[in-house]
């Protein structure tokens, strides 16, 4: 099975490097933002097309924030066993580890539902993560969150649901259960978890209060 998404992944690879003009750029080993550059394979299903000036669009974020911000494409394994396209936008300092994650996690044949900037949210987190959406940047209180600087991950949050350690308090998307059976779904050791930590980010799995399993950041 790995072995055949291996192949698959190349073949994304190389025909992002031929055929017709379209709107967005798939991302190299060093990502570049979001230009007119060539089709993808016809069954490669598009989840997120924006330019960079849509992607930001009706954020809170002050300028200097938004001018450390990159948008690129990424491919992934979806829920329908299909390879999709979606996009990042994230912090320029953590980019290519972005890039490579997502490449380590098409071999692996992790699933991942859907990658779509929050903006298709109205900038309303608590939508993107029912909706199973893994993104990176959101603005909020920059105090506390990493995701306000574009400086974490969010991967398959209903897969991945915030569980609190104490007090019985309901997990986080509402209603989300965590079944380390489903593909998607992060557990101490797994492989993801591993390239993750290998590139110095921290898991959400060690906070104090909760596990929350789909939270990788950087400082």
């Amino acid at each position: 099975m790995k072995t055949s998404f291996i192949f698959l992944c190349a073949g994304i690879f190389l025909l992002s490097c031929t055929g017709a003009e379209r709107k967005t750029s798939p991302v190299s080993e060093t990502p570049k933002p979001v230009t007119k550059t060539r089709v993808l394979k016809e069954d490669t299903v598009i989840d997120a097309s924006f330019t960079f000036e849509e992607a930001i669009a009706g954020t809170k974020a002050p300028q200097q924030i938004i001018d450390q911000l990159i948008l690129f494409d990424v491919f992934y394994l979806s829920t329908d066993g299909v390879i999709h396209q979606g996009q990042i936008l994230t912090n320029k300092e953590i980019a290519s580890d972005i890039v490579h994650m997502f490449r380590f996690m098409l071999r692996e044949g992790f699933v991942v539902e859907k990658v779509i900037p929050v903006v298709r949210y109205n900038w309303n987190d608590t939508l993107s993560m029912a909706d199973n959406n893994s993104y990176s940047f959101c603005y909020r209180n920059i105090s506390y969150s990493r995701h306000a600087t574009g400086m974490a991950i969010d991967i398959n949050p209903r897969f991945n649901p915030l569980r609190w350690k104490k007090g019985g308090q309901p997990n986080f998307p509402a209603g989300a259960v965590q079944d380390t059976t489903v593909n998607g779904t992060l557990y101490p050791g797994h492989p993801v978890v591993k390239e993750f930590l290998k590139r110095e980010f921290r898991w959400g799995h060690t906070f104090s209060k909760f596990y929350d399993d789909h939270h990788f950041e950087k400082r």
